[in-house]
């Protein structure tokens, strides 16, 4: 359902998948990041892209017009390079490997009987202390990232105003 060709349905579907993703949280046992998921994402972020696609008139004929220039395939082309080379070889790091068990029931059981905490927390303090100190890059990234999208369908759905008075 991404490919539906009204902006708004799009949009509706795109707010159920990132329900769905609050829901493999809960399956996770991370409620907190369910919540945040829901509020944040599916709330916040897609009411503010509803708005700026009904405030900018964005029909179905904008989805017909085909964009040819060929800058633009080579810039979506390295783009998703660029991408795919940080996901693939940065991911890959000690930072995200899992010392000992890789299962999660065996690595609830194994903090359980061991009596240490798990590398995740439930707390609050914790987790906003994460995202301000270790991986306050990637959130900073992920805001910019953000920016760029709004700006892009602003960018995109922008009508020609001479072309609106002439017509």
């Amino acid at each position: 359902m991404v490919f539906s060709k009204h902006p708004v349905s799009a949009a509706m579907f795109m707010i159920v998948s990132l329900v769905g993703v609050a829901a493999l949280f809960v399956l996770l046992e991370s409620f907190f990041l369910a919540v945040l998921q829901v509020l944040v994402y599916a709330g916040a972020v897609m009411v503010l892209f509803l708005f700026i696609i009904m405030l900018l008139d964005v029909g179905p004929d904008a989805a017909k017009q085909k964009i040819t220039n060929w800058k633009t395939g080579i810039f979506g082309f390295f783009t998703a390079a660029l991408l795919v080379y940080l996901l693939v070889f940065l991911g890959n790091s000690n930072d995200f490997v899992n010392e000992g068990t890789s299962s999660w029931p065996a690595l609830i059981e194994d903090s359980a009987t061991s009596g240490q905490s798990l590398p995740f927390s439930t707390n609050v303090s914790s987790f906003g202390y994460g995202l301000m100190t270790k991986y306050m890059l990637p959130v900073q990234i992920a805001g910019f990232m953000l920016l760029a999208a709004m700006i892009g369908v602003i960018i995109l759905s922008k009508k020609d105003v001479q072309q609106k008075n002439d017509g």
